[in-house]
């Protein structure tokens, strides 16, 4: 689990329709499944819940002196539940657009009060058919605009974009330890950032992206050892498991074209995607997690043989870490590589692996703690289709018994 002394205030700062929320519940998703205890406090939801959804973009006009002031109430109130909440171990992001130097300022004086520290993250776009699509496929979805005839939300919220940008200044060495993105990760500039959290964040933001892709995932077809429930080792597929292979061979390649495809470097998901019409790629941080002692061992024989070990895995099986082995703690660990590699990806990917992996790639990419990733559903036989979005990541399952 990461944990460190000061606590961690992430302060967003960009104009509307630039990534901002997105990144913002990236990190704390990222965050979250890592072990660490994350939060955003987006600045926009206290807004609608306070003032109501649909206010014109008047109400952002850095000369409106009421809509100036109900805005400030608002931020005032997301950064007092902020700083109520934050405490050392702990990372909030505080998502608003923060345009001005003298808000930032603010944000940063009232969390050093408390021994947070401060970092900015700015989000800049100057590529206009990105912030087009933004505009379209985010902004437009939001309460602020329902039942709002997109022509009207679109030229409105663009209003609301040309008022920000008024009042927009850029973070500098001024302000303190920044991390700035360009055109979604085409540029990246850090200034004084030290720390464990803060050099992984700097990994997975410079990866993101909003390009439409699929994550296939699937475990290996029934093993030999799977028939008769023993844990662990390399044991080949049984009939039903090669029939398996067989479906997926045929079935696969009418879903997604011209797939990257990973696989374990056991013998089991080796043989299942071996009928798939695309060359396979062996990683060992993709095999199952290691059962130390007792690998091979049913749960039963575990429970009869080492009674203590088998009542410890059940209270705690997250951190619960086999003799000799792995916890699931242990194979999340070994899985940041792969996670920040989807995350870079732009073509599909099919990933054929093991439970105890797919939970963890499972519990990331659909925002689930860490603390859920050994209770997942993960059945044999089943294709996974994982789409990431703006909003979250879409979960389709495909049983091919």
């Amino acid at each position: 689990m990461i944990h460190e002394d000061q606590p961690l205030v992430l302060c967003m700062v960009g104009l509307p329709a630039r990534g901002k929320s997105y990144i913002a519940r990236k990190i704390v998703q990222y965050l979250s499944w890592c072990g660490s205890d994350a939060r955003v406090f987006n600045v926009g939801s206290y807004r609608r819940s306070t003032l109501g959804a649909g206010q014109p973009a008047e109400f952002f006009d850095p000369g409106n002196a009421a809509g100036a002031e109900a805005r400030g109430r608002v931020a005032e109130s997301a950064l007092a539940d902020l700083l109520a909440w934050v405490k050392p171990g702990r990372t909030a992001v505080y998502d608003a657009t923060n345009v001005g130097r003298k808000r930032r300022a603010w944000v940063r004086e009232r969390c050093e009060a408390v021994g947070a520290r401060v970092v900015y993250v700015e989000s800049v776009c100057n590529d206009p058919d990105v912030i087009e699509a933004n505009i379209r496929q985010t902004k437009l979805r939001s309460p602020d605009y329902e039942g709002v005839a997109e022509s009207k939300a679109i030229d409105d919220f663009r209003g609301r974009i040309a008022h920000y940008a008024r009042a927009m200044e850029p973070v500098d060495e001024r302000d303190g330890p920044y991390i700035r993105l360009t055109d979604v990760g085409r540029r990246i500039e850090t200034y004084d950032l030290t720390g464990w959290t803060l050099g992984r964040l700097v990994f997975l933001v410079m990866n993101l992206h909003i390009a439409p892709r699929s994550i296939w995932l699937t475990r290996h077809g029934e093993s030999a050892w799977n028939a008769v429930g023993r844990i662990g080792g390399d044991a080949p597929l049984t009939p039903r498991g090669e029939a398996y292979a067989e479906a997926l061979g045929s079935w696969l390649p009418t879903q997604v074209d011209a797939p990257d495809v990973w696989t374990s470097t056991l013998k089991r998901t080796v043989a299942t995607a071996a009928r798939l019409p695309w060359p396979s790629r062996a990683l060992r941080v993709l095999d199952e997690i290691d059962a130390g002692r007792c690998d091979g061992l049913t749960y039963a024989q575990i429970e009869s043989r080492w009674p203590d070990e088998f009542a410890s895995r059940k209270a705690d099986k997250l951190r619960y870490r086999y003799p000799l082995g792995e916890s699931y703690e242990d194979v999340i660990a070994r899985l940041d590589p792969v996670i920040l590699e989807l995350e870079r990806m732009r073509r599909p990917a099919v990933v054929v692996a093991h439970q105890a992996v797919l939970r963890g790639l499972i519990a990331y990419f659909t925002g689930r703690p860490a603390a859920d990733s050994p209770h997942l559903d993960v059945p044999l036989h089943t294709v996974i289709r994982l789409t990431p979005n703006a909003y979250g990541c879409d979960d389709t399952r495909f049983p091919l018994e």
